[in-house]
């Protein structure tokens, strides 16, 4: 699925069927391409299936030589699915085992914070959410790590449905939230009645309008499909040139190379783009795609087709960096010194 598709226009069985034969062309990949494709059986409507490869995931971790990176997100995806078509006992027992595991990870938590939410669990949600942020970002810290980030935004909605005052956390959440429409206008319950209608219909849409809101940070976090920008390392930089000279139109300069990388993410950035992220390509993972493409390397046109595909298999890197994190051109200075700084 390209990254700009209408969700409307997709085929979402037939998207998750060619996610499946992908993920058995590159079984590296497999743990991000099948959830992906679980991801579009949900969508559209074959929750038993998704829930099939949620299953399909978690037997693979357990065998010899298995090994899931993040078995606790694939748990919460289930539990999340299982409970949507009348598996709630289920749901909760994983739900339970997640919290009992404590992951590491801010996504697990997330999900099945969001699974309560959505079930009108007000108070297990905000238990949950504020359990992992207590976990996972130690006090005091006012600059948590990005994924960090939808942890403490849940934790702001569910307080506001539950009316409790905000707290050091809601504050923290408020400093972060960079749209123009507040946290706490976004989250106040009291819009839904804020079209002055008595009109079910209307009243509807509008609820309908506060879920999509609200359901954005999920949607980018646990189903992410960056839209990605390819970059290649000096190495590879000079060894592509070297061997297909044709693309030197495409890269004058390494240096060109970078800045119009970061130049161009900017741009997706101020035009509103979000979820976006940085592949980095190598000469033989280039070559084996033009291969399969029955193409030359030397074909230009080629290049944003390889950073799509490198992205849909899940070797995306989020962007931008925290401003201490290391910059993602590999230099190894800080990103807010390097191509992070404001004169970059």
């Amino acid at each position: 699925m390209r990254p700009d598709t209408p969700a409307e226009n997709v085929d979402h069985s037939a998207e998750a069927a060619r996610l499946e034969r992908t993920a058995g062309l590159y079984p590296e990949d497999a743990e991000a391409l099948l959830l992906r494709a679980a991801a579009h059986l949900e969508l559209s409507g074959a929750r038993p299936e998704a829930t099939a490869l949620y299953d399909r995931l978690l037997a693979s971790g357990e065998g010899p030589g298995g090994g899931l990176d993040n078995p606790a997100l694939v748990r919460a995806l289930k539990a999340s699915n299982l409970w949507e078509y009348g598996h709630e006992a289920e749901a909760r027992a994983i739900i339970d085992g997640i919290r009992a595991s404590a992951p590491r990870d801010p996504a697990p938590w997330v999900i099945v914070a969001e699974a309560l939410e959505s079930h009108d669990e007000l108070e297990a949600a905000e238990a949950t959410f504020t359990e992992a942020a207590r976990l996972l970002i130690p006090s005091g810290q006012d600059t948590p790590p990005q994924p960090a980030h939808p942890l403490l935004f849940g934790r702001h909605r569910v307080r506001r449905m539950l009316g409790v005052p905000h707290d050091e956390w809601d504050t923290l959440a408020d400093t972060l939230h960079t749209s123009p429409v507040s946290l706490d206008e976004l989250h106040d319950p009291k819009r839904v009645w804020s079209l002055g209608s008595s009109n079910p219909a209307e009243l509807e849409a509008e609820i309908t309008r506060l879920r999509a809101e609200l359901g954005t940070y999920r949607e980018a976090l646990s189903r992410p499909f960056p839209v990605a920008i390819l970059h290649w390392p000096a190495a590879e930089f000079q060894e592509l040139l070297e061997a297909y000279p044709a693309l030197a139109t495409e890269y004058p300069s390494y240096e060109e190379h970078l800045a119009r990388t970061e130049s161009a993410l900017r741009e997706l950035a101020a035009s509103g783009t979000g979820n976006l992220g940085i592949v980095t390509g190598t000469v033989p993972s280039y070559e084996a795609f033009a291969a399969s493409e029955s193409a030359s390397p030397s074909d230009a046109t080629l290049l944003p087709q390889y950073a799509t595909t490198l992205a849909a298999r899940g070797r995306a890197v989020a962007w931008p960096p925290g401003r201490d994190s290391g910059c993602w051109c590999g230099s190894g200075r800080g990103y807010g010194e390097c191509h992070g700084a404001p004169t970059a």
